[in-house]
């Protein structure tokens, strides 16, 4: 069996979803909901994986999202809702850049989709709505708006300097520096809004640096990702991520930024990351993607409808988030018994042997599911960041037991 493009095999082709079924390993339904607001973006990110990684689809889809395509992908959400008795789900609103298409369309969509919910159980459901934004349109009137909406507010930024974003330029290669801090300044002062701020991890900079740079933005929340990559495009900064005895700068850069963290501001600000491998190694469920063995439970629907895997397999190959479905003709339940979905729910099942001998693989978890993906066989592999993994975690761990010995 060949992808739709030719190559094989296709990751996940030939898992036995029917069997899965079966066996008794049933679906997890989805409480997360990506939706695309607008397919474009002002900005072109140098290392941006939606418009330069290995696919390419969104240059076919509608810039944004039509009222009937919002119609229809509220109604599927809350037929969802009603028939797994959900009591809470995310709807988190992104792009491109969600805001090109005006606070007006943000807010609609989220109006939409909680009367629709409503509608369809009451207030037995809670629906809690954000937008992830690059911070460049932030005006002190759209934050009033996406406030008055229950709309929280995620802003991605390098790090707290300008030489941090150097990346992050618009499409005449200009500085998007002075627009997003000016945005970041105004929702500092809007803790109602402010949801926090998402940062890409650049080796080339001082983790110490670029951690307490980001506090001067006083946000409620940090993430600190991981660069996408794969066994075919390895991280910047690993050039032979197969070496038995290679380096972890990865894990040196997160061990600096999580002693700061740990050290001096651990109660005043929640870094997702370092909570999660904390709360992994004391036996608390992960509820984020990239650690732990907790089953995905997340779907995108992009502007034309579609529904599609989550956007980090854009790294992989062409087509990879397909999944050939879409709100008009399925619904979410039939995106559940897709085997991209069913195998992202699979926990240790989904994993090769290394890794479900691995001592640490109850917090590891694999890592982030893209990261493993290997060209010809799929995402059965180790993640390329395996190494910066595990030693990241020892180096949590031990933190941990001096603290506790102190």
């Amino acid at each position: 069996m060949t992808d739709p493009h030719g190559r094989a095999p296709w990751p996940h082709a030939l898992l036995d979803v029917a069997g899965l079924r079966r066996d008794g390993i049933r679906p997890v339904p989805f409480r997360q909901f990506v939706l695309k607001v607008h397919s474009r973006c002002n900005l072109a990110c140098t290392y941006c994986y939606v418009y330069n990684g290995a696919d390419s689809s969104w240059r076919t889809r509608p810039n944004r999202v039509t009222a009937e395509v919002l119609r229809r992908t509220a109604h599927r959400i809350a037929e969802h809702v009603a028939t797994h008795d959900l009591s809470e789900i995310r709807i988190e609103l992104h792009g491109g850049e969600p805001l090109l298409s005006g606070p007006r369309t943000v807010t609609q969509m989220a109006s939409v989709v909680r009367r629709a919910v409503h509608d369809a159980v009451g207030d037995r459901c809670r629906v809690r709505v954000s937008v992830q934004t690059n911070g460049t349109l932030l005006t002190e009137r759209t934050i009033e708006q996406l406030a008055a909406a229950r709309i929280g507010i995620g802003v991605s930024l390098d790090g707290g300097l300008p030489h941090h974003n150097s990346s992050r330029v618009d499409h005449a290669g200009r500085p998007s520096w002075t627009a997003v801090t000016r945005g970041l300044r105004l929702l500092a002062g809007r803790p109602d809004a402010y949801a926090g701020i998402l940062c890409t991890i650049d080796l080339a900079h001082d983790p110490a640096e670029t951690y307490a740079s980001l506090l001067d933005f006083a946000p409620p929340a940090l993430d600190l990702l991981l660069p996408h990559a794969n066994w075919e495009a390895p991280p910047p900064g690993l050039t032979d991520p197969h070496a038995h005895d290679r380096a972890t700068p990865y894990a040196d850069w997160l061990a600096r930024a999580f002693d700061s963290w740990f050290d001096a501001d651990r109660a005043a600000v929640r870094v997702r990351l370092f909570t999660e491998v904390i709360g992994l190694l004391l036996g608390v469920p992960s509820a984020a993607e990239a650690m732990g063995v907790s089953p995905l439970a997340a779907v995108v629907v992009d502007t034309d409808g579609a529904m599609e895997q989550v956007d980090s397999l854009k790294t992989a190959y062409e087509g990879a988030p397909v999944m050939g479905l879409d709100v008009v003709h399925h619904s979410f339940d039939d995106a559940l018994d897709h085997p991209g979905t069913a195998a992202r729910q699979l926990g240790l099942r989904a994993l090769p042997a290394s890794c479900r001998s691995c001592p640490v693989v109850g917090v590891c978890g694999g890592g982030n599911y893209a990261h493993r993906y290997r060209p010809g066989s799929g995402f059965r592999h180790r993640s390329v960041y395996c190494a910066d993994l595990a030693a990241f975690i020892r180096h949590v761990d031990n933190k941990l037991q001096q603290a506790l010995i102190a």
